[in-house]
Parts: C-alpha cells; structure tokens; sequence
C-alpha cells in the first residue's frame, strides 16, 4: 500500500512539473533528503530519483526559466569543481571504483545548480528550506523518541541504505539543520507552528545527544558556541540551552560519558588513529597526484593505499573527512576549489547581510546569518565524516548563492523604491507647510 501512495504521490509531482518545474525540483529535494522509497518494498531499487531529475531538467529546459540562466561566482565555481572533477575521472588510479561516486556528485551538483537557478523569490526560497528542515527533522524527532524510549542505551541511526545510515553523518546532518529551523521558526506568524519548530529544535539536540557521536556532539557544542556569541540576549540563550543539555546529558547511561570524555583522548583511541592512517594516505595520494587525484573514494582501495603507505594501509578506515576525501580524490586543485565555494558562500551572505536593507526584506539578512551558521557547523562536523556527497549542506550553499543573486537582482528596485518613498515625503511635507503658510497668511 505505501507503495502505490510513493509512486502515485509522485506521478503527481512529475505531472505538475511539466507545466511548474520548480514543483519537481521540490520533488527532487525531498526525495534526495528523505529517501522516502528506502521505507518501501516495491519502490525500493526503482530509479525514482533519475525519472524525478530527467522531468525536472526537461520541464526547466523547455520553459522560460532557462533562458534567465545566470553565472554568479558560486555558481561559476561549483561549474570549475564539476569539471575538475570529470577531469579526475579520466585520470583515475581505478575508474572502475570512483566512476559511481563521480556521477553520484555530479548529480548532486547539477541538482545544486537547479537550486540556485531556481529559487527565485521568497515563497520558493522558504519551500525548499521547509523541504531540508522537514526531511531531517521526521528522522530526528523518531531518533530522539528512541533516545528517550531506551534511555539512551543504544545509538541513533539514520535511515538504512542512505548515506545518513550511519550515526555520525546522522547526528552532523542533524546539527546542520538546528540554524535552518531557527530560521523557520521566525518566519511563521502562527503560534502553534512556531510552538512545533521548538519542539523540533529540542528533540534535534536530544537526538544529537542520542547518536553517541563525538563529531556530532563537538558540532553541538559549535553550534551553541556561535550562536550564544552572536545572540542579542546572551543570558536567555545560555539558559534556555542549559537547561535543554544539562538534564539530557545526565539522563543518558554511564557509557555515554565514558565515550564523550575520550575527545581529549584522541591519540589513545585507536579508532581515530585510524581516521589519521587514512588522512595520510589521502595525502600522499594527492602528493603523487597533485593535480588530479586518486579519484573518488580510491583511498578505500587496498591495492592503492599500500602503493603509498603499506604500514599505514593496514590499519587505515575510512577517511571520515569531506577535506581529505576531496584532497585524495582531486588532489590539491580539486581541494581548493572546494573550499572556494565555501569561501565564496560565507562572503556571499556576509554581502546579503550588509547590503540589504533589513525593513524591506528582513528575511534575507536572517537566512543569510542563519545560512553561514549552518555551513559552519557542517565544516566542523565534516572534518570528521565522509558526507562530501551529502545534499543537505550543497542545498545551504546554493540557498545563499540564490540570495545574492535576488540581492543584486532587486538593489536597482529597492533604491528607486526608497528614493519615491522619500520623495513622496517631501512632497507631502511641501503640501503641509504649504497649507500651514496659506493659514497663518490669513
């Protein structure tokens, strides 16, 4: 039976997004962030999620949004990164191993240009932050109930089959979206739905609490950090997350504890260290191939990692780090322009932030100090997961990109706006002491 509601709820979907792309480009969203067909049997194996992009494509080629396509600088390097990517492709040590992590990226990246392309006012703009904010928060309300109906004795774990499954990249997908929901919760007027946003946002930390994550929780921490420091009401913030974390730390077991207080035991876990094994290895692949890489996901190759380090080969696990991910797998360029797109999203909302004028249009400075927050988190989380391929945070990035590009498209608007309203003011105040003069005359 969910079955025929997933395929039918989403030939729906398809049918509006011939004639309204953006309605498919939601459908895109949803179905990358959520992955509904993972929770059926039927479904489950169907290429849903290429039937979805193909109609979403044709419908934005086929309408007029295509002919408005615009370069900006975020899109310009995330299109410079797709091509250094492609490029080491075909310079891959084992094209056989990275090919299906290249394409999954350059899908994400194509889904990502859509966003920005896309998301050309407030009402689609907000559309797709509910679509992340809605798509991770089901999976952490279910895993803060799982916290509180186990007492915290076992860890949360995203969905099976998805590239949240495992419990850090869940617990920092979670951490990333707690700006987003604070956004949201500013935005709506009614009481009940910003009454729920709270609720959301305390069983996110609950459930961030509940993965057992060390990454997740120095993400938490982040987050709380920055936020208090950036916060007008510095003594309620630290008050309200007091008493939030305080009684859900302790209500959690013993073991829990013992876990967290390893952090500043880094050197002595052997886990770790076998995240350091594989950071050199990364390394040294991007060394011999400084331009091009390994290719993708290569270092988990045995065959390659031995060819550079055989001692560390041995011990080395995932590289559990988006920064050494792209290094190994694109070398040193493809690491740069990585980090440039990031670069240029922070200075891209710092532009929002200071150029627009917050009684016009409050939201945009909101999202953008809310937008840089969220990225930040995910840098901090990132640098101990492999999430790279993870679309939640790709969706931030385009978010802000399609911001500026609403910022530099309406400045023209705005200023030729406030500049009659001020001229209007001065006739009307012409008019008044006009009157004022006629009467005191007679």
């Amino acid at each position: 039976m969910r079955d025929v509601i997933l395929i039918g709820f989403i030939a729906l979907c398809l049918a509006t997004a011939i004639r309204y792309p953006f309605a498919g480009l939601l459908t895109w969203a949803w179905f990358t962030i959520m992955t509904p067909h993972q929770a059926a049997f039927g479904a489950f194996g169907l290429p849903l999620n290429l039937i979805i992009a193909a109609v979403t494509i044709a419908g934005y080629v086929f309408s007029n949004e295509a002919s408005r396509f615009k370069v900006d600088a975020i899109t310009g390097l995330i299109l410079m990164f797709a091509g250094w990517l492609t490029l080491s492709q075909l310079f891959s040590l084992e094209p056989q191993n990275s090919e299906p992590y290249y394409e999954r990226m350059i899908k994400t990246l194509i889904f990502v240009l859509l966003c920005i392309q896309m998301a050309t006012d407030k009402l689609r703009f907000n559309a797709l932050v509910w679509v992340v904010v809605l798509g991770v928060g089901f999976f952490a309300a279910k895993g803060a109930a799982f916290t509180f109906a186990t007492f915290g004795a076992y860890r949360v774990q995203g969905l099976a089959h998805t590239v949240l499954e495992d419990n850090n990249h869940f617990g920092i997908a979670v951490a990333t979206i707690l700006p987003l929901i604070l956004y949201l919760r500013g935005q709506v007027s009614q009481l009940w739905l910003r009454q729920s946003l709270l609720a959301l946002f305390c069983l996110s930390i609950v459930a961030i609490i509940g993965t057992h994550s060390r990454g997740a929780f120095l993400a938490l921490l982040a987050f709380g950090g920055v936020f208090w420091w950036g916060a007008k009401h510095k003594v309620s913030i630290a008050a309200g997350l007091i008493l939030l974390m305080i009684p859900t730390i302790a209500f959690m077991p013993a073991k829990w504890t013992e876990r967290m207080s390893t952090i500043g035991e880094a050197t002595q876990d052997a886990s770790f260290m076998g995240r350091v094994d594989a950071w050199v290895i990364n390394y040294k692949l991007a060394k011999e191939n400084p331009f091009t890489g390994a290719g993708l996901r290569n270092s988990y190759q045995p065959d390659i990692a031995k060819e550079v380090d055989a001692e560390r080969a041995q011990r080395a696990k995932a590289a559990h780090s988006i920064y050494f991910e792209i290094l190994g797998g694109a070398g040193f360029v493809g690491l740069a322009l990585y980090l440039s797109i990031f670069a240029a999203a922070f200075i891209g909302a710092r532009q929002v932030m200071s150029n627009d004028d917050p009684v016009l249009a409050p939201w945009k400075s909101e999202f953008a100090r809310y937008g840089q927050l969220s990225l930040m988190i995910f840098m901090v989380g990132g640098a101990s997961t492999s999430m790279e391929m993870w679309d939640g945070y790709w969706v931030v990035i385009a978010l802000i990109a399609a911001l500026t590009k609403m910022s530099q498209t309406n400045t023209d608007g705005a200023g030729s706006a406030l500049e009659r309203m001020r001229r209007t003011s001065w006739r009307q105040q012409q008019r008044i002491r006009g009157v004022l003069a006629r009467q005191n005359s007679q």
